[in-house]
């Protein structure tokens, strides 16, 4: 099916061809090197965009060093870096058809996620955190020293300063949200960043960066460089004059950049993969945790770090759980993303989903029935059925690891004990949830879930003051709420003798 986009998302991406932002100006790589971008819905180009390499990350360094040292930042008032913030919220605001357009382009999700939760989930977050900017503190301190011989009193403080020049690598499956979780902090803070974003989906970002442009952030605050993990990635993460890295994706990678840091005892946050569970009691209300299971699966086609990928059902509800949620994704509409009637779009690119679908290969080898789905779409773009699988093992690595894609296994369990140990068997804690209408059984079992966040009768919902991050191999630190800001500071105690 081809969709005409519309002329102003024609015309951006034919603005932002071959160029990126450093130091307040916009330009190619130093090397010319391009990469294309393609629409995962029919594999067609729809942007071309430089290949940084190691000389372009050198220039948005020393960009972003200088402006963290120049006046115009360093000496900014609290409440100026709260109104630019404001700014580019509202300047997102005015652009947001545009923005959802390019995303789905881009990711290839729906238009409708996009439009009503991707766009709004990044102003709401950007007026959010702008609010932290005026709300820095620190505190005095009561010290236990000896009185000094001389006289005097000792007086002590904390003060928090911002952490300095910021790398932030961020992943594919939510482009726009993912570049302002990191951008939001970091300048509430006073720090400057160059941000790095996937190179399957870097429209966004540099949309986003003729916004920050236009709201008058000074040259060098905001870089963005386009290019691959391998090349810009890497070379962020090395780069000595860089103070911090700020990194979402995979365990994977996420344990190189950790290394990387450490080599340097650069600072580092990683937001990392997950294999969430979904754990249904007999006792839910069943007409809400069987779409809610399905929803938690299969929005932005799994390819969200919460995803709730393991579904553990009560035995004696089992089947009839399973059952309903099969059907509800065997009725799914999978189309292109710009099509309104679209309820699952493409995966981001054949690459991911030929992964998806080994996992699914790998599944059915071991003995799972598919309840519904379980191939890939034939025809132009990346697309694959929403799959329900039974039948494996808990040792199982489609039960184990993290697949990033419309699939979910179900597996039943006896009680409460036997939940708690089947959510937790596994190297993830990121995220899961609980469906019960028994509030002791509830607030029994949420403590003995090991993962960063756990939603009762409810799945995937973020909030902007609430901390969001992993147990185990999801990760270190937290984005959003308050709780971020620890992220992009770093306390300094401060003692005198008066």
């Amino acid at each position: 099916m081809h969709i005409q986009i519309s002329q102003k998302a024609a015309a951006t991406l034919e603005r932002l061809t071959n160029r990126m932002w450093v130091g307040g100006a916009w330009g190619p790589s130093v090397s010319g090197k391009v990469r294309e971008v393609v629409n995962p819905a029919d594999g067609e180009r729809i942007a071309v965009v430089p290949a940084a390499q190691v000389e372009d990350i050198d220039r948005a360094v020393s960009a972003a060093r200088g402006a963290f040292e120049r006046k115009a930042w360093a000496h900014m008032r609290p409440a100026d870096r709260e109104r630019l913030l404001g700014k580019l919220a509202d300047l997102l605001e005015a652009n947001a058809d545009e923005f959802a357009e390019l995303e789905t382009l881009d990711n290839g999700k729906s238009i409708t996620m996009s439009r009503r939760v991707d766009v709004p989930g990044a102003i709401e977050y950007l007026r959010y955190i702008a609010g932290w900017a005026t709300k820095l503190e620190g505190s005095t301190l009561d010290v236990s020293f000896p009185r000094p011989r001389q006289g005097g009193e000792y007086f002590a403080y904390t003060r928090r300063e911002p952490i300095g020049v910021v790398g932030a690598i961020i992943p594919w499956n939510y482009p726009l949200m993912m570049a302002v979780w990191k951008l939001g902090p970091a300048l509430a803070t006073g720090c400057t960043v160059i941000l790095k974003p996937a190179e399957e989906t870097p429209v966004t970002a540099l949309r986003l960066a003729e916004l920050i442009e236009e709201a008058g952030y000074p040259p060098g605050v905001v870089n963005v460089v386009t290019g691959d993990g391998a090349a810009a990635g890497a070379a962020l993460c090395r780069h000595p004059g860089v103070d911090k890295i700020a990194f979402t994706g995979s365990t994977e990678t996420g344990r190189i950049v950790a290394h990387c840091a450490a080599d340097r005892m650069a600072r580092v946050s990683l937001e990392l993969g997950g294999k969430s569970p979904v754990i249904v009691f007999d006792d839910a209300n069943l007409k809400a945790a069987i779409p809610g299971a399905a929803a938690a699966i299969f929005s932005n086609q799994g390819q969200i770090c919460t995803a709730g990928s393991r579904l553990y059902v009560q035995r004696s509800i089992f089947d009839e759980v399973v059952e309903g949620v099969a059907a509800r994704a065997a009725k799914m509409t999978v189309g292109p993303g710009l099509s309104p009637d679209t309820q699952m779009g493409p995966l981001v690119s054949e690459r991911q989903r030929n992964t998806v679908c080994t996992f699914i290969e790998q599944g059915l080898s071991a003995g799972a029935r598919a309840v519904t789905g379980g191939a890939r779409i034939d025809g132009p773009g990346y697309f694959v059925e929403p799959t329900v699988l039974t039948g494996l093992d808990q040792a199982s690595g489609v039960v184990q690891e993290e697949i990033f894609g419309p699939v979910l296994v179900a597996l039943p369990f006896d009680d409460i004990d036997d939940a708690a140990r089947l959510a937790n068997d596994n190297g993830y804690g990121l995220a899961g949830s609980i469906w019960s209408s028994d509030l002791s059984r509830v607030h029994r079992l949420v403590p003995q879930i090991k993962a960063g966040t756990v939603w009762v009768n409810c799945h995937n919902m973020l909030d902007p003051a609430m901390p969001f991050g992993g147990f185990k191999q999801s990760g270190m630190g937290r984005e959003m709420g308050k709780a971020v800001l620890d992220l992009y500071t770093e306390t300094k105690s401060v003692c005198m003798l008066v």
